[in-house]
């Protein structure tokens, strides 16, 4: 744990049936220990790598993953080349259970190459895997992906869902910052990412801190935790982290759900749009925008549009699916004039 950080909160004896929304929409994370107990999956990881194999190989089929391979010299950090125009590993579209012979081939190696498979749903590529290891998440319409791969490190960065990460095997170690950490991260491209969502530059095993002077002040507000097979941990929408895993096999499964009508984009879409109508607008105007972007998005209530009569509200009223299409296609027609 890094020195620092403070100690993610914890709750003990607790079930998959006990995953109420006390637990499932907290705003800070939560650490629960021995979650998936019961599941087999965990049972296999408790007695070690070969197991923990084995038993995934009882549900391949030949769907096809994408693994990160790379040098022993990345010390298992998956980030990007010297001058960020491209990454430090290469991908490979291929089967799983080649992958699996791959890291059964390595785990007695020392300094053995990357190898990693991240965020692969589980109903393609370990049909049956579900079933036999359950978490009663139905309600929330969660997606559930796996992550397998030998000692790996994936830079601190956030997930627009809420995260539910549970270790089967191996360990894991998350080291978490609060969304308001931003810019003492040190965040890199926006547009081009090793894995789909912006990371901090900064190498949390060795912070260059005459370059990052302000992660000091980032950690600051760390909270850390190291997982074993049966436990999880809950990552609320938006927080950033920081996960490595610790053994030659480890496998994580996650869930993801967002609180949200389902009609709604993605907030990145606002922000893309923000970068090319609003930023480079001269001072006054970016700030006369600041204030109707408070008033009509980030502050807004019954009050807002109170004084607008009830049918002549359009986008100032509730929005549902019917005006959520309405609103869309306004915006595609504006955007491609």
């Amino acid at each position: 744990m890094p020195a620092s950080a403070k100690p993610i909160r914890e709750l003990r004896g607790i079930s998959p049936s006990d995953l109420d929304d006390e637990v499932l929409a907290s705003t800070e994370p939560l650490v629960l220990r021995g979650l998936m107990a019961g599941w087999p999956a965990v049972q296999a990881g408790r007695h070690g790598a070969a197991s923990a194999d084995a038993y995934l190989r009882r549900f391949c089929r030949d769907a096809t993953v994408t693994a990160m391979l790379a040098a022993p010299d990345i010390g298992g950090r998956i980030f990007y080349n010297e001058d960020l125009s491209g990454f430090n590993f290469a991908s490979l579209h291929t089967r799983l259970d080649h992958v699996l012979m791959q890291l059964a081939g390595q785990r007695d190696n020392p300094h053995p190459p990357t190898i990693y498979v991240g965020s692969t749903t589980i109903e393609t590529a370990l049909p049956g895997y579900l079933e036999e290891n359950p978490l009663g998440l139905d309600a929330r319409d969660a997606l559930a992906s796996i992550w397998i791969g030998n000692r790996t490190r994936i830079p601190a960065h956030y997930d627009l869902p809420d995260n539910l990460a549970c270790v089967t095997a191996g360990r894991r170690r998350f080291t978490l910052f609060p969304p308001g950490q931003l810019a003492n991260l040190y965040v890199g491209p926006l547009d081009f990412t090793p894995a789909g969502q912006p990371i901090s530059l900064v190498d949390l095993h060795q912070p260059d801190l005459e370059r990052f002077p302000r992660f000091s002040e980032a950690m600051r507000h760390a909270q850390c935790a190291e997982l074993e097979p049966g436990d999880a941990i809950f990552i609320p929408s938006m927080w950033w982290h920081h996960v490595e895993a610790l053994e030659c096999f480890n496998v994580l499964v996650n869930y993801w759900w967002r609180q949200s009508p389902p009609y709604m984009d993605t907030p990145v879409n606002a922000l893309m749009l923000s970068l090319l109508s609003i930023r480079d607008l001269p001072p006054e105007q970016r700030s006369a925008w600041q204030e109707i972007f408070r008033h009509y998005v980030f502050e807004a209530d019954e009050r807002t549009a109170a004084h607008v009569p009830e049918g002549a509200r359009g986008m100032l009223g509730p929005i549902d699916d019917n005006a959520a299409r309405m609103l869309r296609a306004q915006l595609l027609k504006k955007i491609n004039r």
